[in-house]
């Protein structure tokens, strides 16, 4: 059962990471809509219950706490190398979210304040 728990740990964090923008444009290569973003958190959150639920039928509570805790940092540990390594697989976990009807963010475009107005240049003068 404890191995149930941990792979529902592993499933949940990855789950929570998919519902971040920049690791769904890793997985999918887009970010995931509102609608999938809340279904994601929600699914992420019932796998850690369901692994919290599972340790405590197997140790008392203060045992099943600190199992559920340490699996919890294996489940991020192991999804942090996933995103590191192989960013798809973790796309796996929900492969339908990301189909849709936005296409693929291109790489090339930055996100954020790193991306400079075209119409500033910068012109020295000497």
């Amino acid at each position: 059962m404890l191995a149930i728990a941990l792979a529902a740990c592993i499933v949940g964090v990855g789950w929570l990471a998919l519902a971040m923008d920049v690791h769904g444009r890793q997985a999918w290569g887009r970010a995931a809509g509102a609608k999938a973003k809340r279904a994601l958190r929600a699914m992420g959150a019932a796998a850690l219950v369901v692994a919290l639920v599972l340790c405590l039928r197997v140790d008392h509570a203060t045992m099943a706490v600190l199992v559920w805790v340490m699996a919890l940092a294996v489940g991020a540990v192991a999804v942090a190398m996933m995103l590191a390594w192989r960013a798809r697989w973790l796309g796996l976990l929900a492969p339908w979210f990301g189909r849709g009807s936005r296409g693929p963010v291109p790489a090339s475009i930055p996100d954020g304040p790193a991306r400079r107005d075209p119409g500033k240049s910068r012109s020295r003068t000497r």
